[in-house]
């Protein structure tokens, strides 16, 4: 069996909103990132302190983690903790709860070749729970419509939906380096509606190479995004406006740019990057070159120049205050809030302009202000 499935849960967002872009994929080699293997050695140490808190005997793979520190440790322990309180509160509606650690699911019958790896699965007599960690820091993950979750999900069901007399399906996504744990809870049998109305038929659209392409957001982690076309002419729409300045355009011109130009920006470095790549390989683009750029001075050996300037008297040494950040991590969450909460603020953040669909809720102008008056 393949490690990961064609239609996997961890690309549904991408091949559920493009189907195309599945079969198209295939044309190029599976890459990993530093990211990612930052994020499957996290995984592995969760693994790790769930089973062994948990009286499940495991190995400590800590002395083979290449990226693993102290802020690995307590993302990790925080969410075996966080599991242990769930399935306290699942006790209380059932006697016998069950938890699962890294489960295999299979959603194949909705999904050709459907399955997958749910982090941990708690399963009671009214609900399934399905929790998934990130350990990434770069995309805040809402569980809210999560597709990847919805497919752990509905292979889980598969599973014990004869066992168990389940009404509600949640998803979690447990991610703590962006302070973020994000829950969906849907009915169950809305689920179901989901995977017959929306998941199967589109599902058999990517596995079958058609479908219609269509940009988004799922674009960022999509193989073939340097060269798509549809995604090229897409962004491209906006070359209509010639570069206009905002006086110059209606309200709904600048409404329409604004929703593109986010990834008008993204495609735009996406391109450049593919460039490079090319050139680095010995790629000769017309009217551009490879050059060397700007570098900054730094020391060979920093331990002969704290000597060095040490022996001359002087102080080789910045001193300031910690970033709360690192303060936190040095004095522990709790100590750090005994001792210093009364010490902190946050500050407004600057005004941004975002889509209507952005969770955070939207602030009072000066023009508000003046209408309430």
């Amino acid at each position: 069996m393949n490690k990961h499935a064609l239609l996997s849960p961890s690309s549904s967002h991408r091949w559920l909103n493009c189907p195309p872009s599945l079969r198209l994929s295939q044309q190029y080699e599976n890459t990993s990132s530093s990211y990612a293997a930052e994020g499957t050695e996290a995984h592995a140490l969760c693994e790790y302190k769930l089973r062994s808190t948990l009286g499940i005997k495991a190995r400590d793979p800590t002395a083979n983690l290449i990226y693993y520190n102290e802020e690995m440790e307590e993302c990790t322990s925080d969410y075996a903790t966080y599991i242990l309180e769930l399935l306290e509160d699942a006790k209380n509606t059932c006697s016998d709860p069950l938890i699962l650690i890294e489960q295999k699911v299979d959603y194949s019958k909705y999904a050709e070749g459907g399955f997958g790896t749910g982090d941990c699965v708690i399963v009671s007599d009214d609900n399934l729970h399905i929790i998934d960690y990130k350990h990434g820091q770069g995309i805040l993950v809402e569980a809210y419509e999560n597709s990847q979750l919805k497919l752990y999900a509905l292979g889980a069901l598969e599973l014990f939906d004869c066992l168990y007399d389940i009404d509600t399906v949640s998803m979690t996504v447990y991610q703590p380096r962006r302070s973020n744990i994000s829950t969906f809870t849907i009915p169950k049998e809305e689920l179901y509606k989901w995977a017959n109305e929306v998941l199967k038929p589109t599902a058999k659209l990517a596995y079958d190479g058609k479908g219609e392409f269509k940009c988004g957001d799922w674009c960022v982690f999509c193989k073939i995004k340097h060269e798509c076309r549809y995604r090229s002419e897409y962004n491209l729409e906006l070359a209509k406006y010639e570069f206009q300045l905002p006086p110059t355009l209606e309200d709904d011109d600048i409404e329409e740019i604004l929703s593109k130009v986010d990834g008008l920006v993204s495609w735009a470095s996406d391109i450049k990057d593919y460039a490079l790549q090319a050139s680095l390989r010995g790629k000769q683009w017309k009217d551009f070159k490879l050059v060397e750029g700007r570098s900054n001075r730094k020391y060979i050996n920093e331990d002969a120049v704290v000597e060095i300037v040490k022996s001359h008297g002087y102080d080789p040494y910045e001193h300031k205050i910690r970033g709360i950040t690192a303060m936190e991590k040095a004095l522990g969450k709790s100590r750090f809030s005994e001792l210093l909460s009364q010490l902190l603020e946050k500050p407004k953040g600057k005004p941004t302009l975002v889509p209507e669909s952005d969770k955070r809720p939207a602030i009072n102008t000066a023009a508000d202000d003046f209408n309430e008056n």
